[in-house]
């Protein structure tokens, strides 16, 4: 049966290709992947690739359909589902008639088995966050004729990083607390929002934060009043999820916490749930933060 769809899909493919299209190589993070020509059926399997075709107007010929962010929803309605975030329909797949697939961060462990079904392109994000995503930016804009609006596009993120570049480091501390459950956590430089600090410039409350677990490093009231961030940046993962638990403000609306320096600064801000979990390497998802913590940072005294 696998096969036997592998048959199929390449069939398809040979057939929705124009005969006279000049060959298309596209650079990616497991290598390169040669096209006949510019595809025309595009499927994505990748939460941070929808939200960026989204925001330069392109139209994925089928998507993932699971966790996706308000702004992205659309998408899962109006437009063929060939997976969810983890696990790819591989017979909605071959069925598809499409010509290339793009998977990302949650889904580049299939990529050996896609690859035999239809050109893949894998776009993970890297260590350098906004490095990656300026990147698949620009692979974007070329997979689905785009390459201006992928030029503004990037030039725009650009402009929001250097100016908070220019900000945060004289801002004082930050601790990124994630509320999960009705638990703390810590996320520290090496977390999926580490680039808070790493690449913005906020001084973490300390280097050696064991954020590995999707709850960060399980911390408490006293250990925040200890520390005494200058800033608070508040992830609320049950709400990114759609899971149901005591919200992140009842949580920290208690005696502790109102004796730190960010309560009393008006310093604690509670980034979009979405962006910062779900859809954390998304342009649209990194301007609602970026614009969250511009907003912020010039209120500060």
């Amino acid at each position: 049966m696998f096969s036997r769809s592998i048959a199929a899909a390449a069939l398809g493919l040979m057939l929705a290709l124009p005969a006279s299209a000049d060959p298309v190589t596209i650079a990616h993070s497991q290598g390169e992947t040669q096209l006949a020509g510019p595809p025309s059926k595009v499927l994505i399997l990748d939460i941070n690739a929808l939200d960026i075709a989204d925001a330069m107007g392109a139209q994925p010929a089928g998507v993932l359909g699971s966790n996706l962010p308000d702004y992205l929803q659309k998408h899962a309605t109006g437009t063929p589902v060939v997976g969810s975030i983890f696990e790819p329909d591989y017979e909605a797949i071959a069925a598809s008639g499409a010509d290339l697939m793009v998977v990302g961060t949650r889904s580049a462990k299939t990529y050996p088995e896609m690859s035999q079904i239809l050109p893949t392109v894998d776009l993970s994000l890297g260590d350098d966050l906004f490095a990656s995503v300026d990147q698949n930016i620009a692979t974007l804009g070329q997979i689905f004729g785009k390459p201006e609006r992928a030029a503004e596009m990037v030039t725009e993120l650009d402009a929001k990083v250097a100016h908070l570049n220019k900000v945060a480091p004289h801002s004082g501390t930050a601790l990124i607390l994630v509320t999960n459950g009705g638990k703390l956590g810590a996320y520290g430089p090496a977390s999926r929002v580490g680039w808070i600090h790493t690449q913005l410039g906020f001084a973490p409350v300390e280097e050696g934060i064991d954020d590995r677990f999707h709850g960060g490093d399980v911390i408490s009231y006293e250990y925040i009043l200890e520390k005494n961030p200058d800033w608070i940046f508040v992830i609320d993962r049950d709400a990114g999820v759609g899971e149901a638990g005591e919200g992140a403000k009842a949580m920290l609306d208690n005696a502790l916490m109102a004796q730190t320096k960010a309560v009393q600064n008006g310093h604690v801000v509670y980034l979009d749930p979405h962006a910062a979990y779900i859809a954390f390497g998304g342009y649209t998802a990194l301007n609602k933060l970026l614009d969250q913590l511009t907003q912020a940072l010039s209120t500060q005294s």
